[in-house]
């Protein structure tokens, strides 16, 4: 005799429990699960100088994936390893490398033909790594003008689609600096307006939306919903603003997290800058241990 959902939770005495739950956004049925992951970012000097070591302290901290910063695109290579070799590391020690952050900033302005090489050795890196992500993670200073994001939303799309035929995805992480106001017009609005959703995907990072947006990273999921396929997770010191451990910030996560199902969330990093109260090891010890005690289940 088959016995439908309701009459499963009644007989189980759960019904009136998930009754009296908040209406967040977050099913106990439906929840998501995601792998702790790290920006190495946090970490790199310590990635530079012995990744061997500082990946084993890594997973002993908890984390099961990873986003890798600092590609070399003539030697395919991570870390000073070959690609191959960083990914056997990454095999032995059960870590993923589900993204990447690639150095696209200095083909903003280049010959089309000279970006698309380049976009072929990074889609050669990630799939060597098995990654899931291609990322643009930064333009310099002197490029942030109206007429350069125009130009940059049309260089998202084309690698976008480059990066679609390879099978792999394409996400744009922001910082602050596309919030800013020129005559009425952003950054930010102009990448979401001018790529191709399908193509582009959006990489929030919570620490800079908190510091810069004029919106919420719940408000920023409702208006495109589906699109922000990666968050980064990072607290903001409370009289400074600058990066510190989670826990220590004014950055309340429990209130500001978006329903991740909303968000099309894939993967999400806790990431540190800088700021360290003791050292980048110590920093990323301390947030995987107040995410997992406090965020964790969110997730």
């Amino acid at each position: 005799m088959k016995m439908n959902r309701r009459k499963f939770l009644e007989s189980a005495g759960m019904l009136g429990t998930i009754a009296a739950l908040p209406l967040s956004g977050f099913s106990m049925f439906e929840q998501p699960k995601y792998k702790m992951g790290l920006q190495l970012f946090t970490i790199h000097k310590d990635m530079t100088q012995a990744p061997l070591l500082t990946l084993k302290a890594v997973k002993e901290m908890g984390y099961a994936d990873c986003e890798t910063f600092g590609f070399d695109s003539e030697k395919c290579s991570f870390y000073g390893l070959k690609a191959s070799e960083f990914k056997k590391i990454l095999e032995d020690l059960d870590i993923t490398a589900s993204s990447g952050h690639y150095g696209f900033s200095s083909y903003l302005t280049k010959p089309q033909d000279e970006l698309m090489r380049f976009v072929d050795r990074c889609i050669k890196g990630a799939l060597d790594l098995d990654m899931k992500y291609i990322t643009w993670p930064w333009i310099a200073p002197e490029q942030r003008t109206i007429d350069n994001f125009k130009l940059m939303a049309n260089k998202l799309n084309v690698i976008g689609e480059q990066v679609k035929h390879a099978g792999l995805g394409f996400a744009y992480h922001h910082h602050d600096f596309e919030f800013i106001d020129h005559d009425g017009e952003n950054g930010f609005d102009i990448i979401l307006n001018e790529t191709d959703s399908s193509l582009v995907k959006l990489q929030m990072d919570m620490y800079w939306v908190m510091h810069s947006s004029t919106l919420t990273p719940k408000e920023l999921v409702d208006n495109q919903p589906g699109r922000y396929v990666m968050w980064h997770i990072k607290d903001m010191d409370k009289v400074t603003r600058d990066y510190t451990e989670l826990g220590n910030g004014s950055i309340d996560y429990v209130e500001i997290l978006p329903d991740p199902i909303k968000s099309g969330l894939e993967f999400y990093y806790l990431e540190q800058g800088g700021n360290f109260a003791y050292s980048p090891m110590k920093s990323a010890a301390d947030d995987a241990a107040y995410f997992k005690k406090h965020l964790q289940r969110y997730l």
